[in-house]
Parts: structure tokens; sequence; C-alpha cells
């Protein structure tokens, strides 16, 4: 069969290359077509449009580039059109996902939405464009199910892919700071994020830790799609190492980690390193946030376990003195031990993986049944 499969971020990109694995065992003759990411490309999906080209971040982001994205809505129908497939698979991602959405279904193509759009945050009546042109939705946290009962929508829990993403084997610390280069001081991870316009904002403050802890050494996570020059002209004189493609294994060989907002929260959560949770966005955009957004929390260890596990320093309270402040509390004692058996609490919530399968026969099913 033919899948046709839309991520646009680099978290997206990861979990939809372990899909595109899954579906290739379940489906000997997938072909496979897809906007997306190197990992999906890794797995042999070909790569229409590579997700760098695609994410906007923020309202007033969205609004300054709303000709280009338009534009690559308009490309996007055409890819699909001429790929016919035999059904789509979108992967959060939902600005831009559920327009798709509701074009593909007006073309009765059989829709899979992979990932949930955070409706349960903001834009709640967004339900009711997803009960009318998605034929599955296939969410990944725990509470999700019980959100879309209240509006009589069926969808399929099937637990969260990072479990599956995760490393499997312990990796060895002395093999890993030889490979590197590194010093033996602990290690503090900086995860600054995907997209140039957040790195930019993030990481500057996170380099304001190095003189204040000179006991570790900071390295930072880089993204696979950003070049390592955009990193080093923020660096300047910094005393920090740049480490790529191995954020995994970066994680598990850190005592603590920096990290901006995202889904990467919780693969250091789950990986067990403590954390500061991090954003800083455009004020406008925060403003707008600010006032529609119907959450508690920003990131997904908070939201899942329904409580403060992590320290989140927001906005202007993503400071240096503050970070200092709740950096500390972390390297050592009683909060860091807090922490980590909170993070035990977190894996026996998120249960036991298998989530790629498990939505990879989702979506082979609907384009058998098509």
């Amino acid at each position: 069969m033919k899948y046709y499969i839309i991520a646009g971020e680099a978290s997206g990109d990861l979990h939809a290359s372990n899909l595109i694995k899954e579906i290739k065992i379940k489906d000997k003759h997938a072909e496979i077509c897809a906007w997306g990411g190197d990992l999906m490309a890794t797995q042999g999906a070909k790569i229409e449009k590579h997700y760098r080209e695609l994410a906007f971040m923020g309202f007033a982001e969205v609004l300054m580039n709303l000709r280009t994205i338009l534009s690559n809505i308009n490309t996007c129908k055409k890819n699909i059109e001429n790929f016919q497939p035999d059904v789509l698979i979108l992967v959060d991602y939902p600005g831009f996902n559920l327009r798709i959405a509701e074009w593909a279904h007006q073309k009765t193509y059989k829709i899979v939405y992979y990932i949930s759009p955070q409706i349960w945050a903001w834009k709640k009546n967004r339900v009711h464009k997803i009960k009318k042109f998605v034929d599955d939705m296939i969410v990944i946290l725990p509470f999700e199910k019980e959100f879309y009962a209240k509006y009589n929508y069926s969808v399929s829990y099937v637990g969260h892919p990072l479990l599956d993403a995760l490393p499997t084997t312990i990796s060895n610390k002395q093999k890993f700071i030889k490979e590197h280069q590194l010093k033996t001081k602990p290690i503090i991870a900086l995860l600054p994020g995907s997209r140039k316009q957040e790195i930019k904002k993030m990481l500057l403050i996170m380099l304001s830790q190095i003189q204040l802890f000179p006991n570790y050494q900071f390295i930072i996570a880089a993204a696979p799609s950003i070049e390592d020059s955009f990193y080093k002209e923020i660096i300047g004189h910094n005393n920090v190492s740049i480490i790529k493609d191995k954020t995994h294994r970066l994680l598990q060989n850190s005592h603590a980690a920096l990290v901006t907002s995202g889904t990467a929260t919780l693969e250091t959560a789950l990986i067990g390193v403590p954390e500061v949770v991090c954003y800083k966005g455009n004020r406008l955009s925060y403003e707008i946030a600010k006032r529609i957004v119907d959450i508690k929390y920003i990131s997904l260890v908070n939201l899942i376990m329904d409580e403060e596990v992590v320290t989140e320093l927001i906005q202007e309270n993503f400071n240096p003195k503050n970070l200092e402040t709740e950096l500390n509390k972390i390297l050592t004692g009683t909060p860091r031990e807090i922490v980590l058996q909170k993070y035990k609490l977190l894996k026996e919530k998120l249960g036991d993986g298998g989530a790629s399968e498990k939505a990879a026969e989702i979506a082979v099913e609907n384009g058998t049944n098509k």
C-alpha cells in the first residue's frame, strides 16, 4: 500500500520514523512519501519537503510567514494528489495538518492522525473538525482519551512513542567521554530546541551558567538540521562543547539538563536526568498565548503527572539568576532525589511501550479498509 505522512517538526520526524519502521514490518510492500526529516528518510520514506522549511513558532511568526505557509499547503496538496496514497497519516503539527485533513476528507482520502494536537490546552473547538475530517485519531497521553470521550469521539490510545525511541542499553561513560574528547567533570546538558529562532533566545541564557558552575562541563545537544556554525556564533568564547545526533547518549551521561519546553522535556525525564524546563518566546506571541491557553503547565512531564515535578521558567522568569537557583536545587540533595522518584511514577503512568507498533497496525488497517 501507499502511505503519505506529514510531520512538521523534529519530534514528529522521530515518532514518524519509528512508525514507518513498524509499518514496513506489517506491510512488506509499503511505499512511503512524506514531508518530514532525516530520520524518516533513513527508514525509507521519500521526503518531498524537509521540516526545517516548515517550522514557524508562535502567533506573530506564523502571521509574518503566512504567504509561505499557504504556499506550502498548496504544494502539499498537489504532492498528495500526484502520489494517491491509500492512507494519509498526519503527525501532530495541527495548524498545517488540520487544513490538509479538511481538504483530504473532501477528496475521500483515508485519514489517520497520529499524536493529537494539544486541543485540550487551547482551541478546544478544533475537536469538531477532527470528528468530521479524521477517520482515526491516535492519542499518546493518558488523559487524551477521556478528553475526546467528552465530545463523543472514540480515539485509539497507544501509549507514548518515546518509550520505543529511548535507548535500551546503558551508555559507557568513559567511552562517550573519550569519543567526544570531553573532560571528566560531570555533564550539564543544554537542549535549546530545534528551531533557530528558539535556539537564539534559549541558548544565550543557558550559557550564562557556565561561569557559575565551574565543577561541571556544559554540552549542547545540537539539532540535526542546524549547522554547527549557527551554534558557534551564539557560543562565542564560552567554554562549551557541541554534540549532534546523539541527544539520548548525551542525556544518559548527564548529571542534569536545561531543556527548552517540548517533547525533549519528557525524553529527559524518561532517561532519568533532573532538569529545569525553559521557555522564552516572542513577547506578542506569549501575551496572546497566555490569554487563550488553558493549562497549568507547559512541560509534558508536569502535564502528565498533573503536578510540578520539574521547575518551569517561563518568559521573564527565565533569566540567569532564577536559572542558577533552580539548577543548584537539582544537582545534589533532597530536591534531586524527589525528582528522580517522581520520574519512576511517570514511567509507570505511561505504560510498557509499543506505541509505534500499535499505531502502525491502525494505519495499515485503515489503508486496507479504505
